[in-house]
This record gives C-alpha cells, sequence and structure tokens, in this order.
C-alpha cells in the first residue's frame, strides 16, 4: 500500500469514527423513540460551538468536550419535555417540529456566534503527528478514531450487559408490557434521548477540531447520519458501526476519485442496497 493509499484509508477510518460517535446517538433516538430527530445535526453544531467556546476561554479540551455534552443532553431533554410530548405518535408533526428546532438553533448559533468558521482548539499532547507505515498522521485523528472504538464498546456495553440497556432492549420490543411490570418506561425513554443527544454534542466538539465549524456543517452530518441509519437499519448499534465505516470510506474513495460525484459514490450504492434490504444491512421489522 502506498503512503498516499495509507492516508486515504486512514482519513476514511477517523471520518467514519466521528460520523459512528454523532450517528450512534441518532439511531439510539429512533431505535427506541421511533423520532426522526432532524435537529440533530443542528445539536452536533450547536455542541460544537459550545465546546470551542469553552476551549477557547478555558484551555481544557475536556472541559469543553464535558460542557457540550451536558449541554447538549440539557437541550434534548427540554425539547422532548417542552416541545415532543405534545406531538408523541404523529411522526410528520414529529419531523416538522424538529426540523423547526434545528432552523431555530441555526439562526440562534448565528446571532452569537456568527457566519465565520471556527476550529476547536486541539490539546497540547495531541499536536502533531505520529509515523505509521511509512507516512507521518496526525496524532489527533488518530485520537478521534480511538474515540469512536471506545464509543461503540461503551454502548454496545451498555445495551447487552447492563440493566438499562436490559430495558432499552425491552421497551424497543414492547413498551407496554414493560410498564405493566411497575417500570417508568418513559424515564427510561428519556435518558436514552439525553444520551444520544449528548453523542451529538461529543461530535460536535471533537469533530469541530478538524473539519471545523460553520453555518452549514449540520446538514452535511444529519446527511451522512440519515445514510448511515438507513444503511445499518435503524436501533442497530452494529448497524450503525457498519454503516459509519462504509459511508466513511465511500465519502473519502469519492473525494479523492470522483470528486464531482462525491455524494452519488455514497448514495448510489445505498439505493441498491435498499432495493435488496429495505430494512437495512442490520435492520428489522418492527
Amino acid at each position: 500500500m502506498s503512503g498516499l493509499n495509507l492516508v486515504q484509508v486512514l482519513n476514511g477510518l477517523t471520518f467514519a469514527a466521528l460520523l459512528f460517535i454523532v450517528a450512534s446517538g441518532f439511531t439510539l433516538i429512533f431505535g427506541l423513540l421511533r423520532i426522526v430527530n432532524l435537529a440533530h445535526g443542528a445539536l452536533y453544531l450547536f455542541g460544537g460551538y459550545i465546546g470551542y467556546t469553552v476551549v477557547g476561554a478555558t484551555g481544557n479540551f475536556v472541559l469543553g468536550v464535558l460542557a457540550s455534552m451536558v449541554s447538549i443532553a440539557g437541550l434534548g431533554l427540554f425539547i422532548d419535555q417542552a416541545l415532543l410530548r405534545f406531538v408523541r405518535g404523529f411522526p410528520l408533526r414529529e419531523v416538522l417540529l424538529t426540523l423547526g428546532v434545528a432552523f431555530v438553533l441555526n439562526d440562534l448559533a448565528l446571532v452569537i456566534w456568527g457566519g465565520d468558521t471556527f476550529s476547536v482548539q486541539i490539546p497540547e499532547f495531541l499536536r502533531g503527528a505520529v509515523r505509521i507505515g511509512g507516512v507521518f498522521y496526525p496524532k489527533y485523528r488518530l485520537f478521534v478514531l480511538f474515540l469512536g472504538i471506545l464509543t461503540f464498546i461503551a454502548l454496545w456495553f451498555l445495551i447487552n450487559k447492563t440493566r438499562l440497556g436490559a430495558l432499552i432492549r425491552a421497551g424497543v420490543d414492547d413498551a407496554e408490557m414493560v410498564e405493566a411490570m411497575g417500570i417508568n418506561i418513559r424515564r427510561v425513554f428519556l435518558a436514552t434521548s439525553m444520551l444520544g443527544t449528548s453523542l451529538a454534542g461529543l461530535g460536535g466538539t471533537v469533530g469541530g477540531a478538524f473539519l471545523t465549524l460553520y453555518p452549514t456543517a449540520d446538514s452535511e452530518i444529519l446527511v451522512f447520519s440519515l445514510a448511515i441509519v438507513i444503511i445499518g437499519g435503524s436501533g442497530s448499534l452494529v448497524g450503525a458501526a457498519v454503516g459509519a465505516l462504509l459511508v466513511g470510506m465511500l465519502n473519502t474513495i469519492g473525494q479523492v476519485m470522483f470528486p464531482e460525484l462525491a455524494y452519488f459514490v455514497i448514495f448510489g450504492p445505498m439505493a441498491v442496497l435498499l432495493a435488496f434490504r429495505p430494512m437495512g444491512l442490520f435492520g428489522r421489522a418492527s
């Protein structure tokens, strides 16, 4: 493998890791709550701006990440309790409402941060490059790859090995039965929603350090997240990981080899896949 090709592969893997962090939150919310949250991209961008502001004020990257995650989780709580609860069970209204929230958040971000491009400050110990297979590659992007893998492991353990995960899986299969057992399924739904939105905040700050933050970044990340969920199957963590890997690699290949057809390289194969597997690679009928 030549140095140039290795760099392309690493770029695809690191981009896929970031996409997984964001899309895993999206698929958790969609898989459990059955809500296509079109505000997820705006939450990613808003979280990135918050992280940028905190890191810039304190110089502490970890504090910026935590502030972003907590703030966006709180914002997700507000959206769920103050807005979505009144249209729950009406898919079209939910879609329109979350789309409206996305517009509001975008306008609010423009008022607060303006239309300039920002980049979250990378911590000192993650600056520079390391030598891999004869090429030098940025430490920070390798950190993003590691964080994506760690996020997958943590979410897999949560869903498959903890009581909360068992309740989440039971709630997906039969929410009424869980309620009949004396468990407040709404609290489970709420915890899942806050976890999903906090991952958008995490992705915003982490991604803002190498993709930068700008007014239309939310729509781009939302399109990628939708593609990942469609390819992998709604509610499937493994599907989100596989979908993110495919989208990340195809996006990188498309930009390098077919820059004028970059989106077609992603969505063309996706259309073919859906013709044979309408529920996605790991999806199942609800």
